[in-house]
């Protein structure tokens, strides 16, 4: 079988799985399989497909079909200025989230803490360009902070790991508090892709109520942990600003806004401990 013949027997069985992109997830696996880059395969696709590469993309092809996202499948993720590890004990990182990233880059800080940070990409993604700020991320999972320590090796960053429910293991002040917290309302976990809701970790979608558990937390928390005129900044979904905008103002945070992502929803909101 050549690449090209696999190329298309694996798109129709992704089509047929219900997979929106199935061409382009096809693709990718077989350069996944053949251990080549995406955009070097011209050559593979009129080559009979090593029995080793045919394996490893069939093996490929069923777990997409079986809805695992191509993120889990290929083992990293693309996002900011990095390639990020992925596991089923980590949050896929996204590109939206990389509003919360470009925002919190905006002023200058000297050390940040990211709250659940999951594969560490946001806080590595920061980090590797503030090379003179410390960070520490925290996360209630033993094994995303394992990920996430293998993350800050690879890219070559430094930061501190300690396993934490949001600050109750966190000494310390810093200028910059980041979040991307289980957002999503128990009501809306049904409605979610399947490669959300069935292969990334329960924990760090939902809290299994009403969505804003987690930003209560943060917002009670926050201002013993940042310094006078430090920011808290927070992904939200959607439809949630106002709600979380309302939780740091009452914590006694100012200045909040609410920031747009490329697609013009509401995905980031910040405000400020007082000076």
């Amino acid at each position: 079988m050549t690449g090209a013949e696999a190329l298309r027997q694996g798109a129709l069985r992704l089509a047929a799985a219900g997979v929106e992109d199935a061409a382009g997830d096809s693709r990718l696996l077989l350069a996944h399989a053949l251990d080549l880059p995406r955009h070097h395969l011209t050559a593979a696709l009129t080559a009979p497909l090593p029995d080793e590469a045919l394996r490893r993309f069939d093996a490929a092809v069923s777990a997409r079909a079986a809805r695992q996202p191509v993120s889990q499948i290929l083992g990293r993720r693309a996002f900011w200025k990095h390639e990020f590890r992925v596991t089923r004990d980590t949050l896929d990182p996204r590109p939206e989230t990389e509003t919360l990233v470009e925002a919190a880059l905006a002023e200058p800080f000297a050390a940040v803490l990211d709250l659940g940070t999951g594969t560490g990409a946001i806080l590595l993604s920061l980090l590797a360009e503030r090379s003179v700020a410390r960070g520490t991320g925290t996360d209630i999972s033993s094994k995303a902070l394992e990920v996430a320590k293998e993350n800050a090796a690879i890219i070559g960053v430094s930061a501190d790991f300690i396993e934490s429910d949001w600050f109750s293991g966190v000494v310390g002040d810093y200028d910059l508090i980041v979040s991307n917290p289980p957002y999503i309302a128990l009501a809306e976990m049904a409605g979610l892709a399947p490669e959300v809701r069935d292969w990334e970790p329960r924990g760090a979608l939902t809290d299994e109520g009403d969505g804003l558990a987690a930003y209560r937390a943060i917002a009670a928390g926050a201002p013993a942990h940042l310094r006078p005129g430090g920011r808290l900044m927070v992904e939200i979904g959607p439809t949630q600003g106002a709600a979380v905008a309302a939780l740091m103002a009452a914590a006694g945070l100012v200045l909040p806004r609410i920031l747009p992502d490329l697609a013009g929803r509401d995905r980031v909101v910040l405000a400020r401990k007082p000076a």
